[in-house]
């Protein structure tokens, strides 16, 4: 219940119209309503509130008080009509050492319209200072606590009474709500903040055991002295790098979870080219983003069709020029993977190769799980292989 020191029942409103008065109040309330409801800077909200307040209230003086720190103090964080140096730093007294220190501490709003009789409380120097001789106090509560004090004062001898309280009151409501929704995106940005951060962990530290998987195949290829063994291995080692890298551009990426293709199908072609040194491996793909779980097939898939050229393309003991290419096709993603080499035999057939060859049945599995299409064939002028994937593209 409010702590007011009743208004005669006759006094008239600033202007002498009550109606247009307090018409004029709801009108600038349902302004401010807008303004909070929209605001992301509470400090920006608050200053807008002792703006509109005072001109409700048709006075020059508001302010907004935060609660009481460690030593009972009150910060004016905003306020409108002040002398200058007064908003940011000026504090007042809490408990009964100020009007706003009174409300807190009660827990109610305060209106006392002859603040030179008070007795309930004390009237800072701030105040008297600035020849305030009547206040109304309500408290801003925020998630069921107390936020602070929003104060309009006034310098001359009018009265304050319950229809302004429930002004004033409107605007603390509005403010609480205001607050604890911004509050509730803070701690929500702070909780995908964190779990970004875990995904971006995540990614790093799988990148980094696929990379000791790799170099424990390497050793092994290395201690083994059957060449069926160390082509096995190896393959294996590619498919590995080929997620590793995927976790890589995974952490190290803008957007977690996003893969820019460019970066992770050049970043393959390179590193397959290292491994492959009489070869020329060309790459030229979009920034297209796609998330991990099309990001890793599709380096798969990349990784069998560039290390099947590498080993089939061109005779033993050469090398030639092995091209990678991404791009948008009217609403698909269509990669392509082509060699200039001795190209595949007449009767090739994706299907039934996949029968027998590990590599062509991930090829197909992959394909299927993308929703895509394989091609695999001659390139024009019958010379060397072409092979095109297609998939639609992920929706955003």
């Amino acid at each position: 219940m409010a702590v007011v020191e009743e208004a005669p029942s006759d006094t008239p409103p600033p202007g002498g119209d009550p109606i247009g008065y307090r018409l004029q109040q709801q009108r600038i309330l349902a302004e401010f309503g807008m303004e909070a409801l929209r605001s992301r800077d509470i400090a920006a909200m608050l200053q807008r509130a002792t703006e509109l307040a005072a001109r409700g209230m048709a006075v020059h003086f508001c302010k907004f008080l935060s609660a009481p720190d460690a030593e009972r103090r009150m910060r004016v964080v905003a306020g409108v009509g002040w002398r200058s140096g007064v908003v940011g730093h000026a504090t007042l007294g809490g408990d009964n050492e100020s009007p706003a220190g009174f409300a807190y501490s009660k827990g109610e709003p305060v209106i006392s319209n002859h603040l030179e009789q008070e007795e309930r409380f004390r009237t800072p120097d701030l105040m008297a200072e600035h020849g305030i001789r009547r206040a109304i106090n309500v408290l801003v509560e925020a998630d069921g606590e107390r936020y602070g004090v929003l104060e309009v004062d006034s310098e001359d001898d009018g009265q304050f009474d319950a229809d302004d309280l429930a002004f004033m009151q409107g605007f603390a409501n509005l403010i609480g709500v205001a607050i604890e929704r911004q509050q509730a995106e803070a701690r929500l940005a702070a909780s995908v903040e964190h779990q970004e951060l875990l995904v971006r962990e995540a990614s790093h530290r799988v990148k980094n055991s696929l990379a000791l998987v790799s170099a424990m195949l390497t050793l092994q290829m290395q201690s083994d002295d059957d060449p069926r063994v160390a082509r096995l291995l190896g393959d294996a080692q590619a498919r590995i790098t080929a997620i590793a890298q995927t976790h890589d551009q995974l952490w190290r990426g803008a957007r977690v979870g996003i893969v820019a293709l460019d970066d992770l199908a050049c970043g393959l072609a390179s590193a397959l080219g290292e491994q492959a040194p009489r070869h020329v491996i060309a790459c030229d793909a979009e920034p297209i983003e796609l998330s991990a779980d099309s990001a890793i097939p599709l380096g798969l898939i990349l990784t069998e069709l560039v290390t099947n050229a590498i080993k089939y393309a061109y005779p033993e003991g050469k090398g030639g020029r092995i091209e990678v290419s991404i791009a948008r096709r009217s609403g698909r993603i269509e990669m392509v993977v082509e060699d200039e080499g001795l190209g595949l035999p007449a009767d090739f057939d994706l299907k039934s190769q996949s029968r027998n060859s590990l590599g062509t049945r991930m090829i197909v599995s992959l394909t299927r799980q993308l929703g895509g299409e394989m091609d695999m064939g001659r390139r024009a002028g019958d010379s060397g292989t072409r092979a095109v994937l297609s998939f639609p593209e992920p929706a955003a």
